[in-house]
């Protein structure tokens, strides 16, 4: 019983320490910060590594905690760029996902979009017609076990960076995932977040 009560309180630990580590550093990766909070809390163990879930409510009391102001005004000026890139992406159905959907979004926080179109391609020309500079790359997604490489483009907006994950329209049938264990990745629609920004001026 003591030995499971000091796992926990080491779990709760490498949480807030990795919450701090996201809100003051920027790290955005989960992963990244549990590994740097683990060695900070002198914790070699894997087994007491908390889930993202922890990591987000312990993000979030932080964020209430320090600054609480200037967190809710930097969600709600990332989910306004966010809405002017679906906007503008409104023919391959975008969604707004990660840390700005959740509201746990830290002080260099970027915004996260799906789309689900049948054309790749077509996007890469809808960008390029445009003028909208961009950088390509890929990156892992699990759907169930299967990892899954999907490309990946990112566009600047001021001091923003959008990152687009691009998926074909089956996929909003699934269940998407950054890691094999983890949560399914929240979703939401352009109407979704005109709500939640209209809630933000309440």
């Amino acid at each position: 019983m003591a030995k499971e009560r000091t796992r926990n309180d080491m779990r709760s630990r490498i949480a807030h320490i990795a919450a701090r580590l996201m809100a003051e550093d920027g790290i955005e990766d989960h992963a990244l910060a549990k590994r740097k909070a683990a060695r900070q809390a002198g914790a070699p163990d894997s087994r007491q590594l908390p889930t993202n879930e922890e990591i987000d409510t312990a993000l979030r009391t932080y964020q209430q905690l320090f600054g609480p102001n200037e967190h809710l005004l930097r969600v709600k000026q990332l989910r306004e760029k966010a809405l002017k890139a679906m906007r503008q992406l409104e023919q391959f159905n975008p969604y707004l996902t990660g840390s700005v959907l959740t509201g746990s979004a830290g002080k260099y926080a970027d915004v996260d979009l799906q789309l689900f179109t049948d054309s790749v391609k077509a996007l890469e020309l809808y960008l390029i017609d445009r003028g909208i500079p961009y950088k390509a790359s890929q990156r892992s997604i699990y759907s169930g076990e299967d990892p899954r490489t999907i490309p990946v483009f990112t566009i600047n907006d001021g001091d923003i960076e959008i990152r687009i994950m691009v998926f074909s329209p089956s996929d909003l049938r699934l269940p998407l995932k950054t890691s094999p264990s983890g949560k399914s990745m929240e979703r939401a629609k352009a109407q979704a977040v005109e709500a939640l920004l209209a809630q933000d001026l309440l």
